[in-house]
């Protein structure tokens, strides 16, 4: 099992421990380093940044948005950085959910979900690829254009700049079933946004067919400290905002997922305390139980005990978000 860094988006501003952290995680022999972005930060000019500051770590975005650009704006700058690093990027794709891509993107979210991401990645890889100019007969991804305000004069086109690596790695953030199925089959990995090494099963009948060399990469908090609830705060205070707050009470991905793993009750209680606006409740309201399943907390001997259920598992890539250089360290010392 492969350890990368997962740093996320930024807050409020650009966080000043981010590159100090990638350039220890490299030094400690991790193999990736992860960027995200929501509604703030984008994933790649973070991504670069850190690339001009390592030399060997894999750069990924976990996730870039889709609905942020089209697939051949996606393939550009993915093609663009993976020259700029020498091959070293990674290329995390999500579709996000409705409350974003048309709150913040402006844009529909399609009535298939499924369809949509495929006709995004089969573009992506016929940029990468460069055999032939880019075409799509797809619903959501059309190319060239087609619709009634087209001008009709778009023409198919291949990249003007050599890709450098036509088999450039594309992975998916999926959660629903069908589409972690789906995943498997026209992607290079699964980034799963929750994993318990308790509740593999939950992923079982979507994971039948994992072809070889595929990567399973789930993110997990990492704390080494003497006080476990006090290390899982974090841990709760981001599935209160996930669960409660990243989507329509109707319609909440993340809330979904946690039901399935066995906490359906819990998960719509945090979403109804959240939406009427008792935060803090929402968050006291996640159980401790599934926090601590989803992540690495405790003392080194704790978190030594736990590892091992990540690394019996399918998990290829295990992507920390550790809050200091010392959980990096003692986690590179316990998977070596």
């Amino acid at each position: 099992m492969r350890l990368g860094l997962a740093l996320g988006y930024w807050g409020r501003g650009p966080d000043p421990r981010h590159l100090e952290l990638a350039r220890e995680a490299e030094r400690l022999g991790y193999t990736s380093v992860w960027t995200a972005e929501s509604w703030g930060s984008d994933a790649f000019t973070a991504l670069t940044w850190i690339a001009a500051h390592t030399s060997r770590i894999a750069l990924g975005t976990g996730i870039a948005q889709m609905a942020a650009r089209t697939p051949t704006a996606t393939a550009m700058h993915a093609l663009t950085l993976d020259h700029l690093s020498g091959g070293r990027l990674l290329l995390g794709l999500g579709l996000s959910g409705p409350q974003v891509v048309e709150g913040w993107y402006g844009r529909p979210f399609p009535a298939s979900p499924l369809t949509a991401t495929r006709e995004y990645v089969d573009v992506v890889r016929q940029v990468l690829r460069r055999g032939a100019p880019v075409t799509s007969d797809g619903t959501y991804h059309p190319l060239p254009y087609r619709g009634d305000d087209s001008t009709g004069l778009g023409k198919p086109l291949k990249p003007i700049t050599h890709p450098l690596r036509p088999d450039l790695p594309v992975l998916l953030g999926a959660e629903g079933p069908k589409n972690i199925a789906q995943t498997t089959r026209i992607a290079d990995g699964w980034l799963p946004l929750y994993w318990s090494p308790l509740r593999t099963g939950v992923y079982e009948e979507s994971l039948r067919e994992v072809p070889e060399g595929f990567r399973i990469a789930p993110m997990a908090r990492a704390a080494v400290c003497d006080d476990v609830a006090e290390g899982l705060w974090p841990v709760k205070a981001m599935l209160g905002f996930y669960i409660g707050g990243m989507g329509h009470a109707a319609k909440n991905f993340h809330a979904r997922l946690m039901a399935r793993m066995g906490f359906a009750e819990e998960a719509h209680r945090i979403q109804e305390l959240f939406l009427a606006g008792r935060r803090d409740e929402a968050v006291r309201a996640v159980p401790d139980a599934f926090a601590d399943e989803i992540s690495l907390v405790g003392p080194r001997e704790r978190i030594a005990e736990r590892l091992e259920l990540w690394r019996s598992g399918p998990v290829t890539d295990l992507l920390v978000t550790a809050p200091d250089p010392h959980t990096l360290r003692v986690l590179a010392e316990l998977t070596t």
